[in-house]
């Protein structure tokens, strides 16, 4: 997955998501849109979120906020296309876990 052929990270090493908005449903969180960088390039994405839940965290006595997000990106628009000529999968279905502690 490291080589040209996939995600270069010779040349490109990291990447990243920016996010530039978050809706909500009253207080509750559904979805975070931003721009997602792979191989210098980049795109916009949003973010489903997924039993998205804010607690005070017995342990830290801080509040703690988490959940799941997911997405499906086609990935020749990032130019990771091996493999889409022998019938591959064009989308990817992306999974990201977050979780948050409050600091004052």
């Amino acid at each position: 997955m490291q080589s040209k052929d996939f995600f270069n990270v010779a040349e490109f090493p990291t990447g990243r998501f920016v996010a530039d908005q978050i809706n909500f449903d009253g207080d509750k969180v559904i979805e975070v849109a931003g721009t997602l960088t792979l191989m210098g390039q980049p795109r916009p994405i949003r973010l489903r979120a997924n039993r998205f839940n804010c607690y005070l965290s017995p342990l830290l006595n801080r509040q703690v906020c988490g959940g799941d997000f997911e997405t499906t990106v086609e990935r020749s628009q990032w130019g990771i296309t091996w493999g889409l000529n022998f019938g591959f999968e064009n989308k990817v279905r992306l999974l990201v876990q977050v979780e948050a502690v409050h600091v004052e």
